[in-house]
């Protein structure tokens, strides 16, 4: 019987969590949590299964009460008990090393204190970006909208995912036709300076059209489009860069034709925090006026 070939089984894959996902975002709440918690579990899960491949030893249940932690935060929308939150986790760090923990000490600890970062709290930036504005509305509401500046936190959530999808795409595409420099030759051989570029144009034009959809202004849909497709070739390099230093070439093998949940999810990591921050103080946040108004009072 022949194998169904690897070019299928990350189509078919991908579309199913691309469809889950999808669901789970326009329905925000408990779905969302749901969705983003196993996630997060699992990418926590094999992000400490790398590091063992490096000779080190973050603790699993340090990151995982951490990012528990988070996640409460996160769906109750209690940003001012983040820096609670970052207090509690890296002592935590620190006490597992300390009384159960082995050689690298430092390692382990710091390690321990990246994990909770990077596989939890900046993937649960997800619940603080679907719940800006009136994050209640259904997918039908965000279509029928005729406000001229659209203030929901779903269109900034289908924003991004639809772009970071055509950033991968158009990587994929660009590069695979017209690809002859690399892009970083040391850390991840196969991605060239014509595939970034191309990834960069689909997502950026994508972005003008998915904008027009959900009301928002041409010039954020620029500025985000690039911060989304910069974010997540950023993130994608950086797992590589985690997995190249370990000596491993998958993260997991959950994922048929994908690997593990890390390498399926690594160019949203860094999006999802950034697009937060982007559509929370420049769009809803009036940061550039409040910071021009700053600077015109110290004269």
């Amino acid at each position: 019987m022949n194998k169904c070939p690897k070019s299928i089984l990350r189509i078919i894959t991908g579309t199913i969590i691309g469809l889950i996902a999808l669901g789970c975002m326009i329905f925000g709440g408990l779905p969302l949590l749901f969705l983003i918690s196993i996630i997060v579990y699992l990418c926590s899960k094999e992000y400490v299964d790398i590091l063992k491949h490096k000779g080190f030893y973050p603790s699993m249940k340090v990151i995982l009460f951490a990012d528990a932690v988070f996640a409460i935060i996160a769906y109750f929308n209690k940003f001012n008990l983040v820096p609670v939150a970052f207090t509690i986790g890296t002592i935590s760090a620190f006490m597992w090393v300390l009384f159960r923990g082995r050689q690298p000490y430092i390692a382990n600890a710091a390690t321990t204190i990246l994990g909770f970062v990077y596989s939890g709290w900046f993937p649960l930036h997800l619940l603080f970006l679907r719940d800006i504005g009136s994050s209640n509305q259904t997918f039908m509401q965000l279509l029928l909208k005729t406000d001229n500046v659209f203030n929901d936190g779903l269109g900034y959530v289908l924003f991004m995912f639809f772009l970071v999808i055509l950033t991968d795409v158009g990587c994929y595409y660009f590069g695979s036709n017209l690809g002859k420099h690399k892009l970083a030759p040391v850390i991840s051989p196969n991605k060239t300076i014509e595939g970034s570029l191309g990834g960069a144009l689909c997502a950026v034009i994508g972005g003008f059209v998915i904008a027009y959809i959900i009301k928002l202004s041409w010039y954020h849909a620029l500025f985000a489009g690039l911060l989304v497709t910069v974010c997540a070739q950023i993130g994608d390099l950086c797992e590589s860069l985690i997995k190249r230093d370990a000596g491993v070439k998958d993260s997991g093998d959950l994922l048929p034709g994908h690997g593990g949940f890390l390498d399926r999810t690594d160019s949203y990591i860094f999006t999802i925090p950034v697009m937060y921050y982007y559509f929370a103080f420049f769009v809803h946040g009036n940061l550039v006026e409040t910071v021009i108004n700053f600077v015109k009072g110290l004269f």
